[in-house]
């Protein structure tokens, strides 16, 4: 039963939501990709607050689609294993044995555990891996990385399906080769390929920073494409930062209104960015 007393902390949640009505009417209808990232996954209470945030969505008419990695937790298993990884390049090489353990985590216990947390808040998802029903067509990266593929056609047919149905798509980031493999596939690669085919409005990438920084160290919360390239070259934007503005470039030319970089550890980051006037992490737009 409710309580009738008022408070401060109640009167600005009730503020909020009536400030958020202009963004929830402007992403009624739109298809948000998120990339979550292994490392921002976090606690079950992370977990259980993202999946809240989801359905959350859902509910107010946005089409989310999940696509996420598991690093740290397929190192995990592979130490636990005692499967030995080799590098090129600073890449780890993925042979049939690493890619058993990268496929058994990441559409097995990665996958499944953000499906049980959405359902949990009583959304209803279903987990996917990029080999189901033609979703990910991929090439070999790089003949000396073994089984990582690089995605060449995309088939989103099977997510406009669970669209219509209400059904939040969580997809784990592996791609069947033409004859028959499957291949491991960089989390942010796979969010940045099924975003432009469904040329989604948005692509959050949920990552461990709270966005790109200049070069004085400050969050640049807007940026064109034509920005990150300059900050590129000049070494601005560095070391991991530079594979995830590559995916938000690609992503933009291939037909994604906006990019977002975000902090996936902050609290409610996914809402913030989308509902609020300030949003948060760093917009990268194509001009």
């Amino acid at each position: 039963m409710k309580t009738r007393q008022m408070n401060r902390d109640w009167i600005a949640t009730a503020r909020t939501l009536s400030e958020a009505l202009p963004y929830l009417q402007r992403y009624d209808g739109a298809i948000v990709v998120i990339k979550l990232g292994g490392h921002a996954m976090g606690s079950d209470e992370a977990m259980e607050t993202f999946a809240r945030d989801v359905v959350l969505m859902r509910h107010v008419g946005v089409n989310p689609v999940i696509v996420h990695g598991g690093g740290p937790m397929i190192n995990e298993m592979l130490e636990r294993l005692e499967i030995r990884s080799d590098f090129v390049g600073g890449k780890r090489v993925t042979d049939q044995a690493t890619m058993d353990v990268v496929e058994m985590v990441l559409s097995g216990r990665v996958n499944k555990r953000i499906v049980q947390a959405i359902n949990a808040q009583g959304g209803k998802a279903v987990g996917l891996s990029g080999k189901d029903a033609g979703l990910i067509t991929c090439d070999p990266a790089d003949p000396a990385l073994g089984l990582v593929g690089t995605p060449s056609e995309i088939d989103p047919s099977i997510l406009h399906t669970l669209f219509r149905d209400g059904t939040i798509p969580v997809i784990a980031p592996l791609g069947a080769g033409r004859v028959g493999e499957t291949f491991n596939i960089n989390g942010d690669t796979a969010a940045g390929a099924v975003a432009a085919a469904l040329k989604a409005d948005r692509l959050l990438l949920l990552t461990d920073t709270d966005g790109v920084r200049d070069a004085g160290g400050e969050v640049v919360t807007e940026l064109t494409a034509d920005q990150i390239r300059e900050m590129t070259r000049d070494g601005t934007i560095a070391g991991g930062m530079i594979p995830k503005t590559e995916t938000a470039l690609a992503a933009i030319e291939g037909g994604v209104r906006a990019v977002v970089i975000l902090d996936g550890r902050a609290p409610n980051a996914v809402l913030l960015e989308l509902y609020t006037e300030h949003g948060a992490g760093s917009l990268i737009r194509p001009r």
